[in-house]
């Protein structure tokens, strides 16, 4: 097997390349890509804490500790649901905010430069490629969760 003629291999080579751009653009503005991340994912109506490290993909003890730092920074703040007191939800200050535009547009620059060297036909087969190989390793996960 040549492993370059993977899938997988194409993703994992992406993923780094681009973890490693977040990361560098992160640095310019002084956090990191993680919690770059994680600001893009709070919402202005807030997020349950336990919503978060799924998405990030984190064990919810490193995601206790950043969201500790991050709040410690003035970051964001928690507060309980209006209508469960057991969930607590996490917001975005002020200077939160501000910092989720600039990460915002870091993002946004970089789709603006994909796209115009990709045209919608090309958007659309990544993502139809992008969803099948997504839900491929989900009935995977499934599968291996249930043998």
């Amino acid at each position: 097997m040549n492993v370059e003629d993977t899938v997988d291999f194409h993703l994992r080579s992406t993923l780094f390349t681009m973890r490693r751009m977040y990361n560098l653009m992160a640095q310019e503005i002084g956090i990191t890509q993680g919690i770059g991340y994680a600001l893009i994912n709070i919402s202005d109506e807030g997020i349950p804490a336990t919503k978060i490290a799924p998405l990030m993909g984190m064990t919810s003890s490193s995601l206790s500790r950043m969201l500790k730092n991050l709040e410690d920074d003035g970051l964001v703040y928690r507060k309980p649901d209006r209508e469960d007191k057991r969930v607590v939800r996490i917001f975005l200050s002020d200077n939160g905010k501000k910092l989720r535009s600039k990460i915002e547009e870091v993002v946004l620059d970089f789709n603006r430069k994909l796209f115009k060297e990709l045209n919608l036909r090309d958007i659309q087969a990544f993502e139809r490629v992008n969803n099948v190989i997504k839900e491929r390793a989900k009935t995977e996960i499934n599968r291996l969760r249930n043998d």
